[in-house]
């Protein structure tokens, strides 16, 4: 059944028609650039509303004044003042009063970017411009002289947002975490190393996603989990049903300190592409076809005989090392075959982190190398935070999931909805 998309009410017109027919009338070449420029007819009347209004604040100034009994201050002209805005420069006449007793709200004293235009620069590195890319884009598009400095400076702003984000409550209870890593090159001490960005993914008891975190580190191990358990724990995360990890080393002994009821599921997305990593590209859908039996056995058995079919088969004594591999992370796939198949299907479709990394991926891949641990954490947050904005809704089969989870896992689960 088709639906129709419900119609935003349209905006109220401010300006007559007439007016706007006489405004139009004074423009003498009718192109885009004269009429919605920052030189044409909008810039002019950004220009004049935004003096309209300093004017407004100082004559209300002057009228609070002289009600408190503080006569004898009065206009004294004007300073001209260039302020940046999201579209170019903006020369502005400033009215100033004879007491220098005037503070403007609309452009404070010593602001010089008007409400916007930080957000402009952050959206753009957001989506992966470096400072020279987002400097040159700036001077291309609206003639903005802008310093690599001011650039870094209004994208360091977002620093402090990023460790109340790191900080914030969670939930009691998330049924699934994914925990997975990202690879980075960052400056340390001056030399660049290779350096993992971790990141918990998190599937509420309402189906909804959340990163939990991120967190940056050269070398993983117990005493590292550990520290991010006992993170998550002092935020609020009492209990974990399902955690869903790709062999990270340390992670089963510091996820038993902390959560020691929690499961610990391989995953079944990571274990397939590093087996077909290990194929050539002509080989890789003979391989991933004659993997499929195994992990979508009915039963653990069932998959263990499936497993010890493909290392007989043709497929496996061609790529032994594929099976030694599964048979080596064995103790920590069986969990998987224990769920019904709604919850399977929320565990193995792995599409939220799966498409989180290949967009963080995208947007870093320009980068040589990060300058610090605080620049990745910068970049790699405001992406997650745009990431976030399209995950509104639950999994469509969350509702069959959340009914196993209850079953399966009891007031752990359901306390969580109530």
């Amino acid at each position: 059944m088709s639906t129709k998309k419900t119609k935003k009410p349209k905006a109220p017109k401010l300006v007559s028609d007439e007016l706007i027919d006489q405004l139009l009338a004074q423009v003498e070449n009718k192109d885009a650039e004269s009429i919605l420029g920052e030189s044409g007819l909008a810039g002019l009347l950004k220009k004049q509303l935004a003096e309209r209004m300093l004017a407004a604040e100082l004559t209300h100034h002057l009228a609070t004044e002289a009600k408190e009994g503080r006569s004898g201050n009065h206009r004294n002209g004007t300073s001209q003042k260039t302020v940046l805005t999201p579209n170019g420069e903006l020369e502005l006449d400033i009215p100033r009063d004879r007491q220098a007793t005037f503070e403007p709200q609309l452009v404070a004293k010593y602001q010089r970017r008007l409400l916007g235009f930080d957000d402009h620069v952050i959206s753009m590195y957001a989506r992966g411009m470096s400072v020279r890319e987002i400097q040159g884009h700036l001077q291309e598009l609206y003639g903005l002289q802008v310093s690599p400095d001011l650039i870094s400076t209004i994208t360091d702003e977002v620093l402090a947002e990023v460790e109340q984000w790191q900080q914030r409550p969670l939930e009691a209870m998330y049924p699934i975490v994914y925990f997975d890593a990202l690879r980075l090159k960052i400056r340390d001490e001056g030399t660049v190393r290779n350096k993992a960005v971790y990141l918990a993914l998190g599937i509420r008891a309402d189906g909804r996603k959340e990163v939990l975190g991120l967190w940056i580190e050269q070398t993983e191990g117990a005493k590292f989990w550990l520290k991010v358990f006992n993170e998550l724990k002092n935020r609020g995360l009492e209990d974990i049903l399902v955690a869903v990890v790709d062999g990270l080393r340390g992670f089963p002994e510091a996820i038993e300190a902390v959560y020691p009821d929690a499961q610990i599921q391989t995953c079944i997305v990571h274990l397939i592409r590093n087996s077909l990593n290990l194929a050539s590209w002509k080989d890789r859908k003979g391989l991933a076809a004659a993997l499929k039996p195994i992990y979508q056995a009915a039963t653990a058995d069932a998959a263990d005989g499936a497993l010890q079919a493909f290392a007989a088969s043709d497929w496996g004594r061609k790529f032994p090392t594929v099976a030694d591999m599964w048979r080596r992370q064995w103790e920590q796939v069986i969990p998987f075959f224990v769920y019904p198949p709604e919850v399977r299907r929320i565990i193995y479709t792995t599409n939220a982190i799966e498409s989180m990394h290949m967009q963080l991926r995208k947007i870093v891949k320009n980068r040589g190398h990060f300058p610090s641990d605080e620049a990745a954490s910068k970049l790699l947050y405001l992406a997650l935070r745009n990431i976030e904005k399209d995950w509104k809704m639950p999994p469509i089969t969350w509702k069959q999931a959340a009914n196993q989870f209850a079953i399966l896992f009891g007031d752990r689960f359901t306390n969580a909805l109530r």
